[in-house]
């Protein structure tokens, strides 16, 4: 039995607790920011309102501070938006014992001071004494991994023991794991496939769709490489498999949908989705206007299609 620290009690961290309590862990859900979230569980006998699912009874719901972090926890697991990294990176910094962490987070960030495009794991280490960081990512919607709906995932360590040694804390006969030292790929795939998921459901049909869906895979092969990760990388579950999930369903490929239609994103954003969050589209304003300078236009032109249509809020033309 081991102690587990869940960053982040969104809909992704919420489920995550699933495995981890049916391997017989003590498993503490906090949350940095909502703390009218925490309230909410609490108040409702440990109800999710995005899940729409009752949590285990076991389960630790409380409001992340840094004193959680003076407890010895075997496995943080860090489960915010890519908005909250720098929070918890700052929290990190003052960690006083080596523990394994475990990163949810999907994202990229331009880093200014270095002119270059950093993943989650890099961002979390700036500035930081080099922590024990894996990474987690693939086709798994928190919604179904609440429902025990069998679901396979992959954890990336440079030093793939260390990834395994996780896994062997977390897998179950539902949540299956692959394991990888492609770090880099991982996160790059994971990151850059919600924008090719939104060029997907831009087509007008199922062939349509399923040409930019060939055309996507070979571009994610390309960038995959440029940021020095595996060609081979891009095929497995944080590639193709996260971009298939993403693109026959979700938020992304929803509003690739009206982009297709003709909106521009900020017109269908307003009247269509003003709730949601388009991780695509978020992620084209972070990385856009590096990509479109740094990187040859000729190889990726879907994904420069999609960025000059969101970075200028134009109609998307792919041709």
């Amino acid at each position: 039995m081991k102690n587990i620290l869940i960053i982040g009690a969104g809909a992704m961290g919420a489920a995550f607790t699933f495995p981890c309590i049916d391997n017989k862990h003590n498993v503490t859900l906090s949350e940095p920011y909502n703390f009218k979230l925490i309230k909410k569980i609490n108040s409702n006998n440990k109800f999710h309102p995005s899940l729409k699912i009752r949590l285990n009874k076991k389960l630790t719901v409380k409001n992340f501070t840094g004193k959680l972090l003076n407890k010895k926890w075997d496995l943080i697991v860090i489960a915010v938006s890519s908005i909250g990294i720098d929070l918890v990176r700052d929290y990190l910094k003052n960690l006083k014992y080596n523990t394994k962490i475990l990163v949810l987070t999907k994202g990229l960030k331009y880093y200014k001071a270095s002119n270059k495009i950093i993943t989650m794991s890099e961002q979390i280490n700036k500035g930081v004494k080099k922590l024990d960081l894996s990474v987690l990512k693939g086709p798994c919607l928190a919604k179904e991994l609440a429902k025990k709906i069998k679901s396979s995932t992959i954890i990336a360590n440079k030093n793939i023991q260390k990834a395994k040694s996780i896994g062997s804390l977390i897998s179950t006969k539902y949540y299956k794991i692959e394991y990888s030292n492609d770090v880099k790929g991982v996160e790059i795939c994971s990151a850059i496939k919600n924008i090719y998921a939104m060029l997907i459901g831009s087509g007008e049909g199922s062939n349509t769709s399923s040409s930019i869906f060939t055309k996507s895979i070979n571009e994610m092969i390309y960038l995959t490489k440029h940021f020095k990760g595996k060609e081979d990388t891009v095929y497995g579950l944080a590639g193709v498999g996260d971009l298939y999930v993403s693109a026959v369903g979700g938020r992304n490929s929803k509003m690739g949908e009206f982009l297709g239609k003709g909106y521009t994103f900020k017109i269908a954003k307003k009247r269509f989705m003003p709730n949601d969050t388009i991780e695509g589209a978020e992620l084209a304003k972070k990385i856009g206007k590096y990509f479109l300078k740094k990187i040859n236009n000729k190889k990726i032109p879907l994904m420069v299609a999609l960025l000059k249509a969101i970075l200028n809020n134009k109609k998307l033309n792919i041709g």
